[in-house]
């Protein structure tokens, strides 16, 4: 069961990976170092890691936890990490949900 459940969540990792590529965010800088697709993912495994839940969970719960990680949301000061990276990664994370890519 376990190791379904890791399947499923590499699974999920990856399609968001090809969804975040596909709408033109770079893997790597012009130096060769992880870009933005790589970013947002770490910050999707810390929201999942700070709710103690896996991406499956998240996302079923993603519109509730976007409204926590906004502004204004009581997890606001989370949200806005890293000039909003990580808010901005749970907007597209949405995204990719409400668009059935996962």
């Amino acid at each position: 069961m376990i190791l379904r459940e890791m399947k499923g969540v590499a699974h999920m990792k990856e399609k968001f990976k090809a969804y975040l590529i596909a709408q033109g965010y770079s893997e790597v800088t012009p130096s060769g170092k992880p870009s933005t697709v790589y970013d947002y993912m770490k910050r999707i495994d810390h929201v999942c890691a700070w709710e103690q839940i896996d991406w499956a969970t998240l996302k079923g719960r993603i519109d509730n936890i976007v409204q926590e990680y906004e502004c204004g949301g009581e997890k606001a000061h989370l949200g806005s990490k890293s000039h909003r990276a990580v808010i901005n990664a749970l907007y597209r994370f949405q995204e990719c949900v409400h668009q059935n890519l996962l």
